[in-house]
């Protein structure tokens, strides 16, 4: 090979012209994706009106293909402007208003484009086939107003006993409310009066009918909802009524159709039917209250039934307290509090079974702790949260002072409520006088009601280790006494429970034990007796659990628990019972077990100074180390630990506070450690619970499933772990493993996570965009660790298999093509390979950035040179790829490549047999080179 001369060509900017030809070819070939992304580059650039008008157009063909209607009318409304012939625009404005429903401007645009050019066959076709779709709809709405009227004279009709044209009436009805046409003309035709009148008949089957119909006429519609809210509260409250009506499907209708009316109060309008809307003016904060009114009202009404009760508390659950602490608005939840604390308190109080008492179910007590917790964590200064203790204060005091043996019963009642909701309020009325007194008196009460009671208030009040010491002192006797002598099992658990609790009270520390060697076995062998007896009541039995998450701080515990396959299965049986306040107690054993707890390695240092100013030091079990733990995670794995939390996750119930997500996120984490039982975890449904886990509960609840998933992506194939959908709702997860506050280790196993991700689909690249993770990414390539460095380099390679990746390297004033090429040069071999692999990527599938290359740095030809003279053969056809790119961009480029010791090198590659690949590449750089006319061939090739 001989050089020739070098030429002077210059490299030029894109112009929008150019990015404009480029939408238009990737258009052509599919990518709509990436033409979008040209055409809003090019409009970027591009300031002459008649351009920018024809790029609008070109984009809103786009919109069109990716089924983004609503954009694609806004930017043919925009070509439009410009130009009012453009029948291109008018056409596909046309074709987008269809799609949104406004048949009627749609036809208006169609018979513009007619208007302007007569003789085309496809708008008349399109012109011919709208107006036959709107005289079908006109010819159908006019049919619906019969309908409508002859299905509630059906089922409003007494002589009516045909129950099979009843039902079809009611269902017709239902399906006619849940399309806006039909959800209007219910409305329009009296409709809400109409369905008022059903939920009067008391009849359950056309009570749901109503409430499911209300239901679609409510769904994101404010002003609806606010004229059925007005109709519903004539007289008294009709909802609320049926809310608390014994027929538990009807109940849940009810809460269903609330639900759905805060929602279109708080949301506002989802629907394309904002004209109708503009024009009534709701005040949704003030409708909201009535609502909620009603609902707290409901809490205390003696006639409710007790699953009513209960679907009032978790609708106050759900709607009340703010969704997150960044929304500044806290007025509601303090609204309720002082609106309606103490009718909650008054669920909370609730002694089963005392004359009077309110008709609950086994979760209302959790449900109102549940709330209680839930305002009390939405306050925001200490005088908000000093009224709220001086409310509960007054509460308890006023059942307690003055009052009969039963007040007294409410008083403790009520402070047990408020030690599982708030515990800081709980504490305050607990250190009320007389009441810690009065509970360990009535421990000893012969009446089995007020023993249970007290045993419980007792087992709530061992939470602080300055408590429980007293406690010791003044009720481990009495307990002892109630458990050894007590002839009612349910007395006896629950005595078994507090001796567990206090047994503990040194937690994971093996050498802080309240008891005598051997006590915490003993209790602990009782407890499974006891929970694998079935023929006890569930109720009695999830005590034994609370016992077993308080002893399995005892590793001794934990290695007989997991022997004890019965044991585990009946445990795992019961988080599917009617009480699912066990859920905690479940997730809090299995911490224990899979030690997935926090816990730091001491300090050396401070451990000396600890001996030295004789100090306690907390000890480790030696049954908690490593190899221990390993073996207890298969054994809970081999008896089903994952389908037991994966159904527990799937339930919507109160008793999945966040603090018991968290649990479960961290048992998943340990269960997932091992690389090897990732697979059998995802088989029975982990992934699965794992996403919604990842999404809501504590910060660290949230970081600790995210973790779990990344590794899960990182070991399994993701489309066979995540099928369907469900890989897309993973990014999130992961790329929250990316933010600053999270470990290294959280941000390097979310980098190798979405680098799996990103080398599957350019829809799950432009996932990964759309939640901005690029930037972090961007971010991690800087980081002093290398293996961080390395996988964001990793992930960076496959993200720049999508075009906005590719346009981001030659943005003006960035270094990241620059770091990209000196990554290329640099001594750590793996991440020389990700680097110029991401160039080989880059400069073949975005050839504008072989231009840029040699502009970057002075270093690129050495760095290149290099790359083809390494020993490793990855590497050498890494850069030969390079190489070749850059010499077929431009003859430019291609001269500063064979001015220097390039050439020689290239010869010798294209000599070599052993490597195939590496001998193409360079091959078809000469062969590049010669027809630029930089060198000769040699007389062989010619």
């Amino acid at each position: 090979w001989h050089r020739g001369a070098p030429g002077a060509d210059r490299p030029r900017p894109v112009t929008a012209g150019q990015l404009r030809e480029r939408g238009n070819a990737l258009f052509q070939a599919g990518d709509h994706g990436a033409a979008l992304a040209a055409y809003t580059r090019a409009l970027s650039l591009c300031q002459a009106e008649p351009e920018r008008a024809v790029l609008h157009r070109n984009r809103a063909a786009c919109y069109l293909k990716l089924e983004d209607y609503a954009k694609a009318e806004a930017d043919a409304s925009k070509a439009i402007e410009a130009d009012g012939r453009d029948m291109k625009a008018l056409f596909r404005r046309s074709q987008a208003l269809q799609k949104l429903g406004r048949l009627d401007q749609a036809v208006s645009d169609l018979q513009r484009c007619v208007s302007l050019e007569p003789k085309n066959k496809a708008f008349q076709e399109a012109l011919r086939a709208l107006g036959s779709s709107m005289h079908e709809k006109m010819k159908t709405m006019s049919c619906t107003d019969s309908k409508v009227e002859q299905m509630f004279q059906i089922l409003l009709d007494p002589q009516e006993k045909d129950v099979d044209k009843k039902q079809k009436a009611a269902q017709n009805l239902i399906v006619l409310a849940r399309e806006e046409a039909g959800a209007e003309k219910i409305f329009q035709s009296d409709g809400v009066r109409l369905l008022t009148q059903l939920l009067d008949t008391a009849k359950a089957d056309l009570m749901l009918a109503a409430l499911r119909t209300l239901v679609g006429l409510c769904s994101g519609h404010r002003s609806r909802v606010g004229y059925t809210r007005a109709q519903l509260s004539l007289g008294s409250s009709r909802l609320s009524a049926v809310l608390g009506v014994e027929h538990e499907q009807v109940s849940l209708a009810a809460c269903n159709l609330l639900h759905v009316m805060f929602d279109s109060l708080k949301e506002g309008m989802q629907k394309d039917f904002r004209g109708k809307e503009d024009a009534v003016v709701l005040d949704s904060s003030k409708e909201q209250k009535v609502l909620i009114k009603d609902l707290l009202e409901l809490l205390s009404l003696e006639g409710a039934s007790a699953h009513g009760r209960d679907n009032a508390l978790n609708l106050l659950i759900k709607v009340v307290p703010r969704k997150s602490p960044k929304d500044i608005n806290n007025s509601m939840s303090l609204w309720v509090i002082d609106q309606g604390l103490k009718k909650i308190l008054e669920v909370g109080s609730t002694v089963c079974g005392a004359p009077g008492s309110l008709p609950v179910t086994e979760n209302s007590r959790m449900s109102a702790s549940v709330l209680l917790s839930k305002l009390y964590d939405d306050l925001k200064c200490d005088a908000e949260r000093e009224n709220f203790h001086h409310l509960c204060e007054d509460y308890v005091r006023s059942w307690f002072e003055g009052q009969e043996l039963a007040g007294k019963l409410r008083a403790i009642q009520t402070v047990s409520c408020l030690l599982q909701g708030p515990s800081e309020a709980g504490n305050r009325v607990l250190e009320l006088e007389g009441i810690m007194d009065s509970i360990l008196s009535l421990c000893a009460s012969v009446r089995e009601a007020h023993q249970l009671v007290a045993v419980e208030a007792l087992i709530h009040a061992a939470d602080k280790a300055k408590r429980a010491s007293f406690i010791t002192a003044n009720g481990v006797s009495l307990l002892k006494e109630i458990y050894k002598h007590s002839e009612r099992d349910s007395i006896r658990i629950r005595a078994l429970v507090g001796l567990c609790k206090l047994g503990s009270a040194g937690g994971t520390d093996f050498s802080m034990k309240q008891f005598a060697e051997g006590s915490t076995m003993k209790l602990a062998k009782q407890c499974r007796k006891w929970l694998c007896n079935e023929a006890i009541d569930a109720g009695t039995r999830r005590w034994a659990v609370e016992g077993l998450a308080y002893l399995t701080f005892d590793a001794d515990v934990k290695e007989e628990f997991v022997e004890d396959k019965a044991a585990m299965q009946a445990m795992f049986q019961l988080t599917k019972s009617e009480d699912r306040s066990v859920l905690y107690a479940v997730a809090s054993t299995l911490v224990n077990c899979t030690n997935s707890y926090n816990h730091e390695e001491p300090d050396p240092q401070m451990l000396e100074l600890a001996k030295y100013a004789k100090q306690h030091i907390p000890e480790q079990h030696p049954k908690d180390k490593p190899d221990f733990v390993k073996r207890r995670v298969r054994k809970l794995l081999t008896a089903g630990v994952v389908s037991a939390l994966a159904c527990v996750v799937k339930s919507e119930n109160p008793a999945l506070t966040n603090s018991c997500r968290e649990l479960i996120s961290r048992v998943f984490l340990a269960l997932v450690a091992e690389a090897e039982d990732r697979g059998g975890v995802v088989a029975q449904g982990g992934g699965k619970a794992l996403i919604p886990l990842s999404l809501e509960g504590t910060e660290v609840g949230q970081t600790k499933a995210a973790q779990a998933l990344a590794k899960i992506t990182i070991t399994s194939n993701p489309e066979m772990a995540f099928p369907g959908e469900r890989i897309y709702e993973v990014v999130r997860p992961l790329v929250s493993l990316l933010h600053l506050q999270r470990s290294g280790l959280e941000n390097f196993e979310g980098l190798m996570a979405l680098t799996n991700l990103a080398g599957i689909s350019e829809r799950l690249r432009q996932k990964i965009l759309k939640e901005r993770a690029v930037p972090m990414i961007e971010g991690y390539m800087f980081e002093e660790h290398e293996l961080i460095r390395l996988a964001a380099t990793e992930c960076m390679c496959n993200m720049a298999m999508s075009k906005e990746v590719q346009e981001l390297f030659l943005d003006e004033g960035s270094d990241r093509l620059k770091l990209m090429v000196l990554y290329s040069g640099e001594e750590d071999e793996k991440l020389r390979r990700a680097a110029s692999g991401t160039l080989a990527m880059l400069t073949a599938l975005h050839p504008p950035v072989c231009k840029r290359i040699p502009q970057v740095t002075v270093h690129w030809l050495e760095i290149l040179q290099a790359l083809l003279l390494s020993p490793s053969a990855e590497l050498q056809h890494r850069g030969a790829v390079v190489v070749m790119n850059m010499m077929a961009a431009a003859r430019e480029v291609a001269e500063q490549l064979i001015a220097s010791e390039m050439l020689e090198i290239l010869s010798v590659l294209a000599k070599d047999k052993d490597k195939p690949r590496v001998a193409q590449a360079a091959q078809e750089s000469l062969e590049r080179a010669v027809a630029y006319g930089l060198i000769e061939p040699s007389p062989r090739q010619q």
